[in-house]
C-alpha cells in the first residue's frame, strides 16, 4: 500500500524531541508499505531526504515553541497550504494517515477525500480545540463553536480513528460513536533506553554528583508545571537534603524557571540544553526518579507523555503530578509515587524514605521496564498500527489484560 503520513512536527532520535511517527513510518516500511511523509521545517525551501526507507518531504514552515498563539496559528495554516501544493505533485497515495496536533492537519484529509478520493486515518495525540480553549488561549465563543464542529467534521470523514490513551478514546467515541477508534499510546524504545547504573564519567560530562537526583526530560511550557519540580527543590534545600533536580529540555517557560531557581538560590538544580534521544538516555541513566508533570487541567489527563515511556524504558521510578492514566499505571503497577500538588509534605516524605531504601527503587525501576517489555514497545506499537490499516493483515495478538483495563 501506498501511504502519505502527514505530521507537521516530525523528528529523527538524532535530532531529539517526540519520535513516535519516525518509528511508526519506519515500521510500515519494514512491512512492506510504501511510505512518504510530510513534516514541516525551519528552513528556507523546500527539501527531501530518505531516512531509513521513508522518503521525506520537508516544507519551509518556520516554528517554534516559544511562538504566540497568533504566530502558531499562521505556522500551522502554511503548512496546509504548503502540503496541499505537495500533495497535487505527488503521485496519488492509496491512504493518508495524518497526525495531530495541531487539529488544522485534518484539513488536508478533508481536502483530498473530496479532492482524490482519497481516504485518511487521523491520529489524536492531544485534544483540540479542548486543549487550547480550558488553557484559555481560545476564548473567542464564536471561534469555539466553529473549530468544535471542525473537529467533528475531521473525525466522522475519517475511515479510522488512533487515539493515543484511553482519555482521547472516549473524547473521540464521545464525539464520533460510528467510528473505528484504534488506542496506540506513545510507546518505549527498549534498545535505546534500558537499565543502566550510574557512570563516574558521565556525571562528570553533566556536572553533577553521585547523589539522589530527579531528572525532567521535557518540554518547558505553560502547561508542564516543571514550576513544581522547582518548588519541591526548595523543600529539599530547606531540610538541606543533598539530592540534585536535572531539567533537560526546551520552551517557553525555561528562563523563567532559570530565573525561579536562582531567586530561591536553589544550587540543587542544574538545567541542561535540548538534547537528542541519546542525551535523554544518558541522563536518564543518572536518575533515581524521572518527573512526570503536567498543569492541573482536565484535558491534559489524556495525555500519553513519551518522557513517561523513556523513563520505564530505563527502569526509572516515576514521579507524578497529576491524576490521568498514567498515574493509574503508575498506582496499578507500582511505578513510583505521586506528587500532587496538595499532598505534596506526604510526597516529599516517601521520597525521603525511598531515597534510603536502594532495593525499593531498583523493585519499582523493574516493574517499569517488565510494563514496557510488555505491553508499550514499539514493536507492538507498529503491529497495532498495521491491523489499523488493514485489519485482515497477519498480526499478533492486539488485545490483552491492559489494553482492556485502559480502553
Amino acid at each position: 500500500m501506498r501511504i502519505i503520513y502527514i505530521h507537521q512536527y516530525f523528528k529523527t532520535p538524532e535530532e531529539g524531541g517526540a519520535v513516535r511517527s519516525y518509528h511508526l513510518a519506519k515500521g510500515l516500511v519494514k512491512a512492506g508499505h510504501e511510505v512518504e511523509m510530510i513534516t514541516g521545517s525551519n528552513i528556507k525551501t523546500y527539501d527531501q531526504r530518505w531516512i531509513d526507507g521513508v522518503k521525506v518531504h520537508y516544507l519551509p514552515v518556520s516554528y517554534n515553541q516559544k511562538f504566540g498563539f497568533l504566530r502558531r496559528v499562521f505556522a500551522f495554516m502554511d503548512f496546509v497550504q504548503k502540503s496541499k501544493s505537495l500533495l497535487k505533485k505527488l503521485n496519488r497515495a492509496d491512504l493518508l494517515y495524518i497526525s495531530s496536533t495541531p487539529l488544522t492537519t485534518g484539513l488536508l484529509g478533508l481536502w483530498a477525500k473530496k479532492r482524490f478520493a482519497i481516504p485518511y486515518i487521523f491520529e489524536v495525540r492531544d485534544l483540540w480545540p479542548k486543549a487550547p480553549i480550558e488553557v484559555g488561549a481560545i476564548n473567542n465563543p464564536l471561534l469555539i463553536k466553529s473549530l468544535l464542529r471542525l473537529e467533528a467534521q475531521i473525525y466522522r470523514s475519517a475511515i479510522s480513528l488512533v487515539a493515543l490513551s484511553p482519555g482521547i478514546a472516549n473524547h473521540l467515541r464521545s464525539i464520533s460513536p460510528s467510528s473505528s477508534i484504534h488506542l496506540i499510546p506513545n510507546f518505549s524504545d527498549l534498545e535505546l533506553f534500558e537499565p543502566k547504573s550510574k557512570s563516574d564519567s558521565v556525571l562528570k560530562r553533566y556536572g553533577l554528583q553521585d547523589e539522589f537526583t530527579i531528572a525532567y526530560t521535557g518540554a518547558l511550557g505553560k502547561v508542564n508545571a516543571v514550576e513544581e519540580m522547582i518548588d519541591l527543590a526548595e523543600m529539599a534545600a530547606q531540610k538541606q537534603k543533598p539530592w540534585q533536580f536535572v531539567i533537560m529540555g526546551e520552551g517557553s517557560h525555561r528562563n523563567k524557571l532559570i530565573q525561579s531557581a536562582a531567586k530561591k538560590g536553589l544550587i540543587n538544580v542544574h538545567f541542561l540544553p535540548f538534547g537528542n534521544k541519546s542525551s535523554v538516555s544518558e541522563v536518564l541513566s543518572l536518575a533515581d526518579f524521572a518527573w512526570i508533570s503536567f498543569a492541573d487541567l482536565p484535558v491534559l489527563k489524556t495525555n500519553s507523555p513519551n518522557k513517561f515511556f523513556d523513563a520505564i524504558a530505563a527502569g526509572k521510578p516515576v514521579l507524578i503530578n497529576h491524576k490521568g492514566w498514567v498515574y493509574d499505571l503508575m498506582k496499578e503497577h507500582q511505578l513510583g509515587i505521586s506528587v500532587l500538588p496538595s499532598r505534596r509534605e506526604k510526597a516529599f516524605s516517601d521520597l525521603e524514605e525511598i531515597s534510603l531504601n536502594h532495593a525499593k527503587l531498583l523493585a519499582m525501576g523493574k516493574n517499569g521496564r517488565n510494563l514496557a517489555e510488555r505491553y508499550f514497545s514499539k514493536e507492538r506499537a507498529v503491529a497495532k498500527l498495521i491491523h489499523a490499516i488493514d485489519p485482515d493483515a497477519k498480526s499478533s495478538s492486539l488485545e490483552d489484560v491492559v489494553d482492556i483495563r485502559i480502553a
